[in-house]
């Protein structure tokens, strides 16, 4: 029998891996940088997320290994009657893993996180180059229904 999968706020610890499953990527494999020891930008980004109590870094392990990692913040907002939205950033799942049913059950786990603290949607952006995850979000009922624009500074 199979140890059940642990989803957990992620602890300095698991950096490394989590900037592993960012660089595991066509895209951010030209993005990332995963030579150790790891750049500062990463350790500081990553204490600014744990210093934050509307942001939270998941990792999923299986088995002691981390095969998921997707970061939520909780965005409070003015419109829709002061509505809290839940953004996703940075999903992952190891490449090896996918397809095997474990990127669902970490966007079923941040749906009941970004709920029980009182968000009324769940939003992401996903480049428009990735179709295999277009498919993937509308077949979890996400609804491609705005155009993202980002300016890089």
């Amino acid at each position: 029998m199979t140890r059940p999968l642990i989803f957990r706020q992620a602890s300095h610890q698991d950096l490394g891996a989590i900037i592993d499953l960012l660089q595991d990527d066509r895209l951010g494999g030209t993005r990332e940088d995963n030579i150790r020891p790891l750049r500062s930008e990463y350790v500081e980004a990553f204490d600014a997320i744990l210093a934050d109590a509307n942001q939270f870094q998941l990792v999923v392990e299986d088995e002691g290994s981390i095969v998921g990692t997707l970061q939520i913040s909780i965005l409070p907002g003015l419109s829709r009657l002061g509505m809290k939205r839940g953004q996703l950033e940075g999903v992952r799942i190891h490449s090896l893993r996918r397809g095997e049913g474990l990127g669902q059950k970490m966007i079923e786990w941040a749906t009941g996180f970004c709920r029980a603290r009182g968000c009324a949607a769940i939003q992401l952006t996903t480049d428009k180059s990735r179709k295999d995850a277009h498919r993937f979000y509308e077949r979890l009922g996400f609804v491609a229904s705005h155009e993202g624009y980002k300016l890089t500074l």
